[in-house]
């Protein structure tokens, strides 16, 4: 069978993501870890104002957060709530107008490998395999570590059998599969996910998000993933940060409490699903008034 007939079968990954018994003892064995994690990002009077033509534009206001190690957080919110604004801070890509960022009690004063990022678009180089993207930035090591970590992380993904595929012989999903392994290869502290599944179909969405969860709980990573999807925050998040907007402010913080694997139809699951449907309703409203 040749590489495009394997590719245009399915989404699916070779390695299949852990059975909801498996899914669901790694994450007890997470949670008996021990006590609360240390902070790993935080937060403190973050503002981020923008020169325009017509002026200054706030789009965020004293933003304060605490993310511990290992956390899974969704930030949530309305259209210029400044969620990827504050994403890109935390990752060095942008520098806050006040107030301070710090990993690990450090400040953060710009990109470094240790706080990887995935955006919505995979951004893979079109000329380079899927082996020589995901080894992009391990020109540090040598080549025989370059090629145990590409490995290990492209079977991570469930590209086993991809190394050298181009990105224009992936689907969607697998692109965005190789982004998540080369932002993961240098095993950064933090891995920053901007709508990650947004250009996807909704079943490969779907399926994505169940990967997300399986190498989470395989590389207890902490991530922090900016989504307009209320649905797919409640799946993945330990903690929701819920932004209000215009200028963006940090409205509620929504700690999800529910078993892994989650399911969808959990009356916890519903029950948060339902208020934040409600409180964005109203933002809505509070926005483009009541015609809507």
């Amino acid at each position: 069978m040749n590489l495009e007939s394997v590719v245009s079968q399915s989404d699916r990954p070779l390695a299949e993501p852990p059975a909801g018994v498996e899914l669901a003892a790694r994450a007890a064995d997470r949670a008996r870890a021990g006590g609360p994690s240390p902070i790993e990002v935080e937060l403190r009077g973050v503002s981020k104002v923008f020169a325009s033509k017509a002026g200054p534009v706030t789009a965020l206001d004293h933003v304060d957060l605490s993310i511990r190690r290992g956390e899974f957080v969704c930030i949530i919110g309305t259209s210029g709530c400044g969620k990827t604004t504050l994403l890109r801070i935390m990752a060095g890509l942008e520098r806050e107008s006040a107030g301070i960022v710090r990993l690990e009690g450090k400040p953060i004063i710009g990109p470094g490998v240790d706080k990887g990022v995935v955006f919505q678009d995979h951004r893979l180089l079109p000329w380079l395999t899927v082996d020589e993207n995901i080894g992009f930035g391990l020109d540090r090591h040598s080549a025989a570590e370059r090629a145990v970590l590409t490995s290990r992380y492209r079977n991570l993904v469930g590209l086993g059998k991809f190394g050298e595929a181009h990105p224009n012989q992936l689907s969607g999903g697998m692109a965005q599969r190789a982004a998540i392994a080369r932002a993961l290869v240098n095993r950064p502290k933090i891995l920053l996910l901007d709508e990650p599944f947004g250009a996807l179909d909704a079943l490969t969405r779907r399926y994505m998000q169940r990967e997300l969860e399986k190498i989470w709980l395989e590389e207890q990573a902490t991530m922090v993933m900016v989504t307009h999807d209320i649905d797919e925050a409640i799946f993945l998040a330990d903690t929701i940060v819920q932004m209000s907007s215009h200028p963006g402010r940090v409205n509620r913080i929504i700690p999800v409490n529910i078993p892994r694997p989650r399911r969808r139809d959990h009356p916890d699951f519903v029950a948060i699903e339902t208020q934040l449907l409600e409180e964005f309703e109203l933002q809505a409203k509070g926005y483009f008034g009541e015609g809507i």
